[in-house]
């Protein structure tokens, strides 16, 4: 199978699946009185917004697993080996990973794990009534169950010398210098899963925002799978695209459906597993800027607010609410955020693509 068609085939089935989905889930979690609290310590304006349907996540799961699995199968039908990386023919094709099946398959089983946790996480919430959900021990004995469990199949996949690509520095070869990382790789591994999956659930707080953001994320992501050669990283990133797209018809201000921890956890998991399978988990520093301000901006608030006995930095955290706070509307949040994280994934992809040549990291 064509490897450009199964890309877009995946983004087309992802958001098409999804949007139509919307016809269906939005009325039954109204029916089910599935809608978002509001806490009092969030934004006084968000109170409009009580009573949402929230647990969207449930509209674009299944649009990217489905889409995921609809061209994989399509290609494996046709002889096609995209599941196990696609080919060595991109620009900066690294050769043929024999792990990178396992990556990907382990990855989506994170990602859904994830999604399940917010689900509880939500349910807990809404029909539970308990307005801060999971607690704090809940969240994190669970995340670090599932941060081991893939981590784990990580070590499977790549035995006992893992690595991480560096695309900013490149061998003398030209192409992307790996890192050794030993022992060390696990630990490594296991802050860029807490950190990115919380960073991203962060930045689920207004309407559109994370999907906005995602869908930028996740383009950069599919080009950076198309350089590299690994077209099946490549078939995952355009159906999260698709996905995200297909959700922002109902999301988009103002909201008909909220995202809720179901659908950011999930994300959260999936944008990691696709940095993983495709070596570079680093790579996201820039391509998930918006990621990382968002959640630099809640720790730095939490950090200075107990070393200063009740000071703040920002009228609010995470940083969109201190916007929101000082005056900015959504929409405008929304599409400055992705502006910028676009700016990040060009960014991202330049140093990808042109590095710093004659350098080698051992």
């Amino acid at each position: 199978m064509n490897q450009y068609a199964a890309m877009i085939l995946a983004l087309a089935a992802a958001a098409a699946v999804t949007a139509l989905l919307g016809y269906v889930m939005i009325p039954w979690l109204h029916k089910l009185r599935f809608g978002q609290i509001i806490l009092d310590i969030g934004p006084s304006w968000h109170k409009h917004k009580q009573g949402t349907p929230t647990m969207g996540g449930f509209m674009f799961i299944p649009g990217i697993l489905l889409a995921v699995v609809l061209v994989f199968a399509t290609d494996a039908i046709m002889g096609g080996t995209m599941l196990a990386g696609g080919g060595s023919s991109g620009l900066l094709a690294q050769g043929f990973d024999q792990g990178v099946a396992v990556k990907l398959v382990a990855g989506l089983i994170m990602a859904v794990l994830f999604g399940f946790m917010g689900f509880l996480d939500d349910y807990t919430k809404v029909v539970k009534k308990r307005n801060k959900g999971l607690s704090i021990r809940q969240k994190s004995l669970l995340q670090i169950f599932i941060s081991i469990g893939y981590l784990w199949s990580m070590w499977l996949a790549m035995g006992k010398q893992p690595y991480t690509l560096v695309p900013f520095l490149k061998d003398v070869h030209g192409l992307d210098a790996q890192l050794n990382l030993g022992w060390s790789f696990w630990i490594f591994g296991f802050v860029v899963i807490y950190a990115t999956v919380n960073s991203v659930n962060f930045t689920d707080g207004i309407d559109g925002l994370c999907s906005g953001v995602t869908v930028v994320v996740g383009a950069g992501l599919a080009a950076f799978a198309v350089m590299r050669g690994l077209f099946g990283a490549g078939v995952i990133s355009a159906a999260l695209v698709g996905g995200c797209l297909g959700f922002l018809v109902w999301n988009k201000n103002p909201a008909k459906i909220i995202m809720g921890d179901t659908g950011a956890l999930f994300i959260g998991g999936l944008v990691t597993a696709i940095a993983f399978a495709l070596d570079c988990p680093v790579i996201l520093l820039p391509m998930g800027i918006i990621y990382v301000i968002e959640g630099l901006s809640d720790v730095l608030q939490i950090g200075y607010f107990k070393l200063s006995h009740g000071k703040r930095i920002f009228k609010m955290a995470p940083f969109h609410h201190h916007l929101e706070m000082s005056g900015w509307k959504e929409k405008k949040i929304g599409w400055v955020f992705s502006l910028i994280n676009l700016a990040g994934v060009a960014l991202g992809l330049v140093l990808v693509f042109f590095g710093l040549r004659g350098f080698l990291v051992v």
